[in-house]
């Protein structure tokens, strides 16, 4: 139902572009005045310019961003121009939301914010036992994505100020139930038809190209017959990893680190724990609060006067829908599981058995009993040494590294001619790689790390490099990591002569022909047909957008768009270099009813992608009149996000 709306690549973008990009906007904006060297304007809106150093600036900070939220993934995949041009369209897309709410008069009123954070379930998590926000929680929740609490609160009054720029728009759309329906059965619906195919394979053997063919096919073509620039190259990369390799650590630093990390794992001891809720938002009057409260304290008082009746009291009173069947047993926790004042006071139990008092959280009163305890397993010192070597090397490492990045960029600067100045200063292996181009060829230079980053391949490439042979500056591939690289040997693009390609040229103008022919040998057959010929033609088979029977995407397309107020439609279709397809509709078939729920549900969708529409319109017609100009070129395999 309706999963070609999960599929919207361009949808998505622009969802992900709206949640993330305000905060790595205010980032890139702050960098500004230290990159006034790249003032060449890459886009104008409502007469503001967006320079080129604050769309680096913005890239870095996304990419730095999307690092942080899935470490394990290559920041290659974000160094691409497609990624980049992405980056620049979300740019433009805030700055015309913030010129509209501007001339709108729309603004962000503290008590708005205010509303928005306390609904934000995770800002919820950092309530006190008071209700109060733990301000110190606060930092740290904002800090670990980068941003200061006010930082923080900018970015919501943005994207507040884009709901209401653009969330009037879609939240007030209205699809009348006939469009809807229309919409919907010509989406769903079915055809029968009989297909036959025209393959260009069948008439290879009626194509003998001659010398005046290739050459024409040649000439016509020569751009795409082009000997790419390529180089060899050598390079060095100073991460964590080749840093760790020097480090040495000793027995002492061994056994201190063993001893704190013994104390960390004993901290980590699983609880079972078993509990009672009354439940008391947080947000209830402070009179069924105290009615939930003494509420809780009658049942513990049951509770120390009958202890093995816990589990019979928590099944009957606790309002935990989660726990309560099982007599409030929530299996075993660790700390940072539950809400602190849970935690605090589960851990406080030190006996199986052991009943707490009345605990208050935002969710209500609760009433804990420890049921087990399951301690960490002590191992000793040999056994733990292999992963006590390597957690205090990567320490080590990290502490080092900045030192050793002051020396490889200075080194491979100042001595520009070779590296192996920086190779012998810090124990680095330089490496060597054939047929570089300037973008990252997957399966032949692979698209991980040095060989996979945009910007060190342009810094190969740059004419200095080229010309005086010279080490490119370090370039930073991403967290802890950078690399520095020169050419060796380098050659030119060129074009390739046609006895280079001639056989590539052969295949094709066969290709080319071949097709050519099926479609001549398929347009005349359609038109025989059509014009009452007998044709033999294979069995039915039933078609919809849903059941595609391995048509292609042209051939159901034409088949569904058809005609059919006669019946039976022809259509052809031209299918290039794969040939040519007639169709023949013999019936249309109405699509079978559905659920009243389901019908509902689809119904909501259809409503809710008006809405989208009528939203990516306005917001059309918002550039217009801002007289919004990207100046940076497309690449050709970016995806417009608006």
């Amino acid at each position: 139902m309706f999963d070609f709306v999960r599929k919207n690549t361009k949808f998505l973008m622009i969802v992900l572009f709206l949640l993330i990009v305000p905060s790595f906007v205010l980032l890139g904006v702050e960098g500004y005045t230290r990159n006034q060297e790249r003032s060449e304007t890459v886009a104008v809106v409502d007469g503001q310019n967006i320079t080129a150093a604050e769309w680096d600036n913005a890239h870095r900070a996304q990419v730095a961003r999307m690092r942080a939220s899935m470490p394990q993934i290559d920041a290659a995949i974000f160094d691409t121009p497609a990624f980049r041009y992405q980056t620049l369209e979300a740019l433009v897309r805030q700055r015309v939301i913030a010129a509209a709410a501007t001339k709108g008069h729309l603004t962000t009123t503290d008590g708005q914010l205010a509303e928005q954070l306390v609904a934000d379930p995770a800002i919820a998590s950092l309530r006190g036992p008071d209700g109060k926000i733990d301000m110190d929680r606060y930092r740290q929740a904002t800090g670990a994505q980068g941003l200061t609490p006010e930082a923080f609160e900018n970015i919501m009054r943005g994207q507040l100020a884009t709901q209401q720029v653009l969330g009037a728009v879609e939240g007030s759309a209205f699809s009348s139930p006939a469009d809807a329906a229309a919409a919907l059965e010509a989406y769903f619906g079915q055809r029968k038809i009989q297909r036959v195919a025209f393959n260009p394979a069948d008439y290879a053997a009626q194509v003998t190209p001659s010398d005046a063919d290739l050459q024409q096919y040649y000439q016509a073509h020569i751009d795409s017959f082009q000997a790419p620039e390529q180089a060899n190259i050598e390079y060095v990369v100073l991460n964590l990893d080749t840093l760790r390799k020097n480090v040495t650590v000793n027995e002492a630093d061994l056994r201190s680190y063993y001893e704190q990390n013994q104390s960390q794992l004993a901290a980590q001891a699983e609880r079972r724990a078993s509990h009672i809720l009354i439940a008391a938002p947080a947000s209830a009057p402070a009179a069924e609060r105290e009615q939930a409260k003494a509420k809780a304290e009658q049942l513990l008082a049951e509770i120390k006067a009958t202890p093995e009746r816990f589990a019979d009291i928590a099944r009957q009173q606790s309002q935990d829908p989660g726990s309560a069947p099982q007599g409030g047993d929530l299996n075993f926790v660790t700390r940072g599981a539950m809400v602190k004042p849970f935690e605090d006071a589960l851990f406080a139990l030190q006996n199986k058995g052991d009943v707490s008092g009345v605990v208050e959280t935002e969710f209500g009163y609760h009433i804990i009993k420890l049921t087990d305890l399951k301690p960490v397993a002590r191992q000793s010192f040999e056994q733990m040494r292999p992963q006590l070597e390597e957690a205090l090397r990567t320490q080590q490492a990290q502490q080092e590294y900045a030192k050793a990045a002051e020396t490889f960029t200075n080194t491979v600067y100042e001595q520009s001619d070779s590296l192996k100045p920086v190779a012998d200063a810090l124990g680095l292996e330089i490496r060597t790689a054939q047929n570089v181009r300037r973008t990252p060829i997957p399966g032949v230079q692979g698209v991980q790390g040095v060989l996979g980053s945009t910007a060190f391949l342009n810094a190969v490439f740059d004419n200095d490099s080229v010309q005086n042979k010279r080490n490119t500056q370090a370039i930073e591939l991403g967290n802890n990591e950078l690399a520095a690289g020169r050419i060796v040997s380098h050659t030119p693009a060129r074009t390739r002569t046609l006895d280079e390609v001639r056989d590539t040229v052969r295949q094709r103008v066969i290709a080319a022909k071949s097709a050519e022919l099926a479609r001549q040998a398929g347009e005349a057959k359609l038109k025989a047909w059509q014009d009452g010929e007998a044709a033999t033609l294979p069995a039915e088979v039933t078609v919809s957008r849903t059941a595609t029977q391995n048509l292609q995407p042209k051939e159901v397309h034409a088949a569904l768009r058809a005609d059919t107020s006669k019946l039976p439609a022809w259509a052809g279709v031209d299918l290039g270099e794969q040939g040519y397809s007639v169709i023949k509709i013999t019936a249309t078939v109405p699509r079978a009813a559905v659920p009243a729920e389901q019908a509902q549900a689809e119904l909501s969708q259809f409503n809710q992608l008006w809405g989208q529409a009528e939203s990516q319109a306005y917001y059309a017609w918002l550039k217009k009149q801002l007289k919004v100009e990207i100046k940076a070129p497309k690449p050709a395999t970016a995806t417009s996000n608006g």
